[in-house]
Order: structure tokens, then C-alpha cells, then sequence
């Protein structure tokens, strides 16, 4: 199966988080035939990551199964393949295959592939695929940067808030204990916290993706909660971090869960490689004891997560050729 087609095949596999199943099946049973070693790492219930090698790896390249919501099929013309995933991360998986594949036809060995499920929520994968090392030196791991080696990504801090209030008639709201105002005016003073700012990873954001709560327009709501996200940066260790002043602001006003806190990561450059900064989170701060960690892959993540993403058939191309020299590179410096 050629670059495109496996792009296309992997893209036309539903692989929304939780439903990664089929897509570790087909790559399972897939990536023997390139003459690589192949197993199935268990995470939970029928989810499982695929690791597949030849020799003893020193070097992976890694990226995810799983995609947001909703999924739909491929779709292409002259310049890109379109569907969900076809960037996040399925293009990834196909270039990396196909670096594989050339490389075992130089006759190259001692380096492996990683598949993940759960990147888009919690990085359960990685954390489960960091329990079992293969003793490697280097992984690489592929978003979508342009093609462009990361310096350094930020880091994801998700909280869920969660108030409780009473029912009432409408008509009759002295009776009741509105919790949609409790939650407003929490996630207003949210809004004010003074958010760290770095010269290198740039400002901390902050997004309300999620709010629910209330039962109908005459009742007053007894229950409220939205979720959080914070794209975090590093913070000097002298004065009170973000999670740590979140806690603090919310003490006693509501239930506060912590969903997921992935620290910001600097990453290496190296000569020859066009270079930037990424606002998002990777599995790679779960991925500890898989090797000095390179971020790098193709498509624009702008367009990931939305209904027109897509990836440029030219990048996959390239991704390809990064993919291989990169690991040349590495396997070098390991036996050098």
C-alpha cells in the first residue's frame, strides 16, 4: 500500500478516542508484512497500543491512533487528502510507516514504531506504553508542525468545576440556589487570573470548552459544571504555579476534579532542521523512559480538529524523508 492509499485507508478507519479497536487491528496485522516484529501493549479493555520493531530499537518514531470527534471518511484532489484524522494523526502514521519501509529496505535495523491510542484526552496509552520501556535512545514523535522540528510544546492543565445549587419554581426564585449564577461567577473570576507569559513558549491561554447545568428555562438549576483548559508554559519555582492558584481561588466553591495536568516540554533542535514553538500538548511528557524526546510531522495543526482538516499530499512526501534521514541521524549518534 502506497503513501496515499494508507493515508486514505487509516483515515476511513473511525478511531475516535474509546473506539481505537480496529484501527491497532489493522496496523497489527499490517506491519508484519514489512518484515517488523509486532505486539500489542493492553491499556484498557479492547484498547491496546501497537508497538512493532526490527532489532533491538533504539530510536521510535510514535505518534497516535485515536481522533477527536466527530469522524468522517476521506475524501482527496490533486494537492491534499481531507477526513478526520488525515492530519491528526493518521497522514503521521502512514509517513512513518513508509520511513519504515525504506529504511528496511537499505537494510536498516534497531529502530521501532509506537501507535497510541487516547492522545486526544488523557494520554493513557503513553502512560500505559511508559510502564513498558524497550530500552530506546530517541523517540520521535509526530504532530502536526509543518514539518518543522519543535523547540518546545506547551502543557495542558483541564479542570472540571462542578457547583451545586436547589431547585425551585421559577416563579419563586428565593426558594432556589441557582447554580449556573454560582458557576458564572466562578468562571469569571477564573477569567481574571493573571496568566504566566515566557519569552520562548509565549503567553498561558485559557479556554471554557464545556458548560451544562439546568433542567428548563421555569426551573431553577440545581446542578452547573463546565471544563477548563489551560495551555500551560514553564513557572519559576519560587512562586505559586497555575494549578496551584486555580486550587485556591475555587476552595469551598464547588467540586473541582483534575482531569489531566502534562507539563510544557522543551525539546532539542538540531542543524538543518527548520524549527518552531507549539501551543499544544503531546504524549511525549507520558513517554519518559522511551528516549530524549524530537517532536516533528506533517500538516498544519491549525485545521486539525476541524470539519475542513486535511493534509497536504506534498508534506506527507516530505514527512517521509524527514522521517528516514532523522532516524539515520540518531541511529549514528547511538553507535557513535
Amino acid at each position: 500500500m502506497e503513501l496515499f492509499e494508507l493515508t486514505r485507508t487509516l483515515v476511513n478507519i473511525n478511531s475516535v478516542t474509546g473506539s481505537e479497536p480496529e484501527c491497532a487491528r489493522f496496523l497489527s496485522q499490517y506491519l508484519p508484512g514489512l518484515g517488523l516484529e509486532v505486539e500489542t501493549q493492553p491499556v484498557a479493555g479492547e484498547r491496546c497500543n501497537v508497538f512493532a520493531a526490527r532489532g533491538e530499537p533504539k530510536v521510535v518514531l510514535s505518534t497516535h491512533m485515536d481522533t477527536v470527534p466527530p469522524f468522517f471518511g476521506a475524501r482527496e484532489d490533486a494537492e491534499f487528502i481531507y477526513g478526520r484524522g488525515s492530519c491528526d494523526a493518521k497522514g503521521i502514521i502512514a509517513a512513518q510507516v513508509a520511513a519504515a519501509r525504506r529504511l528496511l529496505g537499505e537494510g536498516c535495523s534497531d529502530f521501532g514504531l509506537l501507535f497510541l491510542v487516547g492522545e486526544e484526552t488523557t494520554s493513557e496509552g503513553a502512560q500505559a506504553a511508559n510502564l513498558a520501556p524497550r530500552g530506546s535512545r530517541y523517540i520521535i514523535n509526530g504532530e502536526p508542525t509543518d514539518n518543522r522540528l519543535a523547540v518546545g510544546s506547551k502543557g495542558n492543565l483541564w479542570f472540571r468545576i462542578e457547583v451545586q445549587g436547589r431547585a425551585a419554581h421559577s416563579a419563586y426564585p428565593e426558594l432556589g440556589d441557582p447554580a449556573i449564577e454560582k458557576l458564572l461567577d466562578i468562571l469569571a473570576d477564573v477569567r481574571r487570573l493573571l496568566l504566566p507569559q515566557d519569552p520562548v513558549f509565549g503567553p498561558s491561554t485559557l479556554n471554557i470548552g464545556l458548560i451544562s447545568g439546568g433542567r428548563a428555562a421555569n426551573v431553577i438549576p440545581d446542578h452547573a459544571e463546565a471544563d477548563i483548559l489551560i495551555r500551560t508554559i514553564p513557572e519559576p519555582p519560587d512562586v505559586p504555579n497555575l494549578r496551584t492558584r486555580v486550587e485556591r481561588l475555587l476552595e469551598g466553591r464547588c467540586k473541582l476534579t483534575l482531569i489531566r495536568d502534562t507539563p510544557p516540554l522543551k525539546l532539542e533542535a538540531l542543524e538543518g532542521y527548520e524549527t518552531q514553538m507549539v501551543a499544544f500538548t503531546t504524549d511525549l511528557p507520558s513517554l519518559t523512559n522511551w528516549g530524549r524526546p524530537l517532536l516533528i510531522g506533517p500538516g498544519s495543526i491549525h485545521v486539525a480538529h476541524t470539519e475542513g482538516e486535511k493534509v497536504p499530499k506534498a508534506e506527507l512526501l516530505k514527512a517521509v524523508e524527514i522521517y528516514v534521514k532523522l532516524t539515520r541521524e540518531l541511529l549514528a549518534r547511538c553507535d557513535g
